[in-house]
């Protein structure tokens, strides 16, 4: 990891199109804007994290979990092999 000290005003450079600006410093955090590409995801690691988290939950879901969803859903018509008319 690579860590640098940056003052308001001042800039880093990702690459040849991704800038990252100091916005403002407070003593509880710092502000920075990132200027980059559409095709550039750029994601907070927190949200990202929690959507993971969440993912890997709804995959562990058990049987009854299951079950329970089950019992609140309206049943699905049957299918048939009857052609309409």
């Amino acid at each position: 990891m690579l860590v640098l000290s940056r003052r308001v005003g001042e800039r880093l450079v990702i690459g040849n199109d991704i800038v990252v600006s100091i916005i403002d410093v407070r003593s509880d955090g710092v502000r920075i804007g990132i200027d980059a590409p559409r095709s550039v995801k750029v994601t907070r690691a927190e949200i990202l994290e929690a959507v993971e988290k969440q993912n890997a939950e709804a995959a562990a879901m058990d049987d009854s979990a299951i079950e329970a969803l089950k019992s609140i859903a309206p049943p699905m018509p049957a299918e048939t092999d009857e052609k309409p008319a």
